[in-house]
């Protein structure tokens, strides 16, 4: 390159063999390395054969993860229902707590044969006496069965059939013991979607108590508990959930009952 005025050489370039080697490997390498970044960086990838899209691949790590969350909802439900389902029905029958006594009812004594002193007799008849006419049915009494406060709080919603709020609501603390009603073997201890952490114990005389929204169970299916006997803890657990409280229900027979005609909650 010449300057037109003056002639003078400003800039030259001398081609040879090795240079044009050089220069058009240079070039080329230049060229696959801002291809490859261009296509690894760009969503140009998405054209290429053998590369999946990133949204596609997010909806279906999604759809995978929600496949298993209905998957895993589906076992406890079964589960719960199935635990549930002889309580409802009816068809569990009644612990034979003392069987001794179921003996005795069809025994038959033949007086003549005791032999009964004089005051044996007059004590007997003082003691049926008193007996002969009691103010309560004990054949037919469900006061047989004694229950107990699960915990101590304010009632915050009361048992209403007509809601279909078949139990009472009890405010407490987060991590408040929940302590068992009365005697009884639990029959499930599980997660739930909606009501979080449950628990049911079955009690004599076919008394069914239910336990839900609890922070945590101490208790698995098939263990003996005793009246008062810390069985989980007060949470907020569940989809249902209001706050930290223990929704509390009763069943007799497979149907609900008001808890407050047996428990004094005050």
């Amino acid at each position: 390159m010449l300057n037109e005025e003056t002639f003078e050489e400003r800039f030259s370039l001398k081609l040879n063999r090795l240079n044009v080697f050089v220069l058009g490997g240079l070039f080329s390498v230049l060229l696959i390395v801002g291809t490859i970044l261009l296509i690894a960086y760009t969503p140009l990838k998405e054209y290429i054969p053998g590369y999946d899209s990133t949204k596609l691949r997010t909806q279906a790590l999604k759809a995978t993860l929600k496949a298993d969350s209905i998957s895993r909802e589906l076992t406890n439900l079964k589960l719960f229902t199935q635990a549930i389902q002889p309580i409802l029905t009816g068809n569990i029958e009644p612990e034979k707590i003392d069987s001794i006594q179921l003996e005795t009812r069809n025994l038959i004594i033949n007086d003549s044969l005791l032999k009964a002193s004089k005051e044996d007799s007059i004590f007997r008849e003082k003691i049926e006496s008193q007996d002969r006419f009691p103010i309560v049915d004990t054949k037919n009494s469900l006061l047989e069965n004694v229950f107990f406060a699960p915990l101590s709080g304010m009632v915050s919603q009361d048992f209403d059939s007509n809601s279909k709020h078949f139990a009472i609501d009890i405010v407490a603390k987060t991590g408040t013991p929940v302590k068992a009603v009365a005697d009884g073997t639990v029959i499930f201890s599980e997660w739930t979607t909606g009501t979080g952490y449950v628990i049911i114990v079955k009690h004599a005389k076919n008394f069914v108590s239910v336990y839900k929204h609890n922070g945590t169970l101490l208790k698995e299916q098939g263990d003996f508990v005793k009246s008062g006997e810390v069985i989980a803890t007060v949470g907020s657990t569940g989809e249902l959930t209001t706050g930290p409280h223990l929704h509390f229900e009763l069943w007799s027979g497979g149907y609900p009952v008001n808890p407050t005609t047996f428990i004094d909650f005050n």
